[in-house]
């Protein structure tokens, strides 16, 4: 399947989501759990709180296989309940 992320991307290639959410301490926890479902793999993600402590900021990188993976992941790790916004 020919996606625009697919024309963009030399896949496989390494990603970075950043996931920004409530600063709850099962954040990092749901995100490496839906990351693992769609690449598995030995992940350190990377968490910064906000200034006033209020929502962290999850960096996480992937190798992505394709740009269908890719689009998955947004959607899934943004229907995850404390998740604000993926980027």
């Amino acid at each position: 399947m020919k996606t625009k992320l697919n024309e963009l991307l030399d896949f496989p290639c390494l990603f970075t989501y950043k996931i920004i959410g409530n600063a709850q301490p099962e954040l990092v926890d749901e995100v490496v759990e839906v990351v693992q479902r769609y690449a598995p793999g030995d992940y350190s993600p990377k968490v910064t709180p906000s200034n006033k402590g209020n929502y962290y900021s999850v960096s996480i990188t992937i190798t992505a296989t394709n740009g269908e993976q890719v689009k998955t992941l947004y959607e899934e790790l943004g229907k995850i309940y404390i998740v604000r916004m993926v980027l």
